[in-house]
């Protein structure tokens, strides 16, 4: 794989394509500044999303729409170039690459999102996640448009909605999922743009399953009705019994109380608890089977607080509600997606780091799609936090990786 790589950096177009790249470094950086700048929270990605579909039209992609979720899609090589409506039906459209980046934040509305710019970092909330990624995603499309590169293969360039958190990865959902912009086939490849870095190459999908779970009951008067089924003391014992659960660590498997609520002042028993579990996995079977473990659990901590209530008063019920499921999976460290990512880091002269994380790319690799995710170049901190800043060191090396892993599963004439 290190020589189709060296050869492909050899090709006239792609040394064009690099040498793009590296030029316009300052474009890119300015782009993602302006991308980040603009608000986009997990639900709310419209106006993003209007400003990426500009971008698309304005490097020259093909057919560029935003799609009823509010994913944008914009296309190179599709049907041989032809973008006429008759040209899409005159054959079947070969399964494409895909190469994507996520256009939410984890900022709610009320976060400023201003860029500070000095020298060549930049700060703002979500300035690396993602609108790295996006500012990556245009630039990776103007290099093969303006170096004409001639790929054999499609390759759909993608902005997806709801990655982060409550989003529950519902934009790849979508594009995947029936969705026929991606043609008659499903992608050959995907590959996420999701952040800075050179490194790591996230090829296993780290799954989750998250609840809201409420226990219900009559409440009351914290002296006069003391002895009913408290929820208050359900979701402790629910927190205790969870937190004493064993820990597996081949596969890493990890169940999380991550949020706790409930009652309504300080002399009433509450009608209603709840908490927010976050369970994960790298593998599918594990994540299942902690799903059972974690049900029996919360069963014991209801019938634990139901046989303490006073006689003749009304027992606690459970109410669990799914707020999100992540797959998980692996794309093979042998297979050709990952090899061309390990090669084009050593051809570049960086090691590579085979990494799990969540990311868009969860979704391919449970449909048995090949894909990973990369960072884009430079480096970042203080990611989800209103702190975050993003320096652009080596940031240009970070596309030419991207434009290499994109050409090598496009192919190049």
């Amino acid at each position: 794989m290190d020589q189709n790589i060296s050869r492909l950096l050899a090709h006239e177009r792609i040394r064009a394509a690099r040498q793009h790249l590296e030029r316009t470094d300052e474009v890119t950086l300015a782009r993602q500044a302006a991308v980040s700048a603009i608000p986009a929270p997990t639900g709310a990605e419209g106006r993003r999303a209007a400003h990426v579909a500009e971008l698309f039209r304005d490097v020259g992609l093909q057919d560029v729409l935003i799609d009823a979720v509010g994913n944008v899609h914009g296309w190179m090589g599709r049907n041989g170039g032809r973008a006429d409506v008759e040209a899409q039906h005159a054959a079947p459209l070969h399964a494409p690459v895909v190469l994507s980046a996520h256009l939410d934040t984890v900022f709610g509305p009320e976060v400023n999102v201003a860029v500070e710019r000095r020298g060549q970092r930049l700060e703002g909330p979500g300035i690396s996640d993602n609108a790295r990624g996006l500012a990556a995603l245009v630039a990776v499309a103007e290099a093969l448009v303006a170096a004409r590169v001639p790929i054999t293969r499609p390759l759909l360039f993608a902005a997806t909605v709801g990655e982060e958190g409550s989003g529950d990865l519902r934009g790849v959902k979508y594009l995947l999922n029936g969705n026929r912009e991606t043609g008659d086939g499903k992608p050959v490849a995907f590959i996420a743009l999701d952040g800075a870095g050179l490194e790591r190459v996230v090829h296993r999908a780290l799954g989750s399953k998250r609840y809201r779970l409420t226990f219900r009951g009559p409440g009351g008067h914290s002296w006069a009705a003391f002895g009913v089924a408290n929820p208050a003391n359900a979701v402790g014992r629910a927190t205790a019994l969870l937190a004493d659960l064993p820990a597996s660590k081949a596969p890493r498997t990890t169940c999380a109380v991550v949020r706790l609520g409930g009652g309504t002042g300080l002399n009433s028993i509450p009608q209603e608890a709840w908490l927010d579990l976050d369970l994960r996995s790298e593998d599918p079977k594990a994540l299942a089977q902690l799903d059972v473990t974690v049900g029996a659990a919360l069963d014991r901590a209801l019938d634990d607080e139901n046989r303490r209530r006073a006689s003749g008063t009304p027992p606690l019920r459970l109410e669990r509600q799914p707020v999100g499921d992540r797959p998980s999976g692996v794309t093979p460290r042998t297979h050709p997606l990952v090899q061309a990512a390990v090669a084009a880091n050593r051809v570049l002269g960086r090691d590579a780091e085979l990494a799990s994380a969540s990311t868009d790319a969860n979704v391919p690799i449970a449909l048995g799609i090949p894909a990973i995710a990369l960072g884009a170049g430079g480096k970042a901190g203080d990611a989800h936090l209103a702190t975050e800043w993003y320096e652009n060191t080596e940031g240009a090396l970070g596309l030419v990786r991207a434009l290499l892993v994109t050409a090598a599963m496009a192919g190049v004439a």
